[in-house]
């Protein structure tokens, strides 16, 4: 059975309800992955979320070959592997390249999109965690003006 938005939605108020409430503290919510966003290295961030993950045709990263505005660049991904727990994405030349995080609840798609800020032409990495291995693809987009940095 397939979770909708709507319950994804009540987990997180559930979420922040507890952290309200005082039984589970804001650090405890935020604490996964915490030291990957520190990172200054594509191979620290990497060793950062479990390591170096394998190529698989069942990641794909949808992102824009060239993006107008580095700033705001549309980035998401899509992992076809079964029991996908986590979703990093990764931009190899920003100064801190974990630039989102997503867990991803059991019954849902993995199927991620934001925005990230990128401050030059460089490749965008998805790391998947599934079965608790990673898995990954890379795209490379081209950036017009300046984001990061620029």
């Amino acid at each position: 059975m397939k979770q909708n938005r709507r319950a994804v939605l009540k987990a997180g108020g559930a979420l922040a309800t507890l952290v309200s409430l005082g039984v589970v503290t804001a650090e405890q919510a935020l604490a996964s992955g915490r030291d990957g966003f520190a990172a200054k290295t594509l191979a620290d961030a990497l060793k950062a979320v479990g390591g170096q993950p394998a190529t698989s045709d069942q990641v794909q990263i949808v992102s824009p070959d060239i993006a107008e505005n580095g700033a705001v660049v549309p980035v998401g991904a899509v992992s076809k592997l079964p029991n996908t727990t986590e979703i990093y994405l990764l931009v190899e030349k920003n100064p801190t390249p974990l630039s989102a995080m997503f867990m991803i609840p059991a019954g849902t798609e993995a199927d991620v999109q934001t925005r990230l800020k990128m401050g030059q032409s460089t490749n965008v990495l998805a790391v998947v965690k599934a079965d608790g291995k990673l898995y990954s693809a890379v795209k490379e987009t081209k950036v017009t003006l300046g984001g990061c940095g620029g």
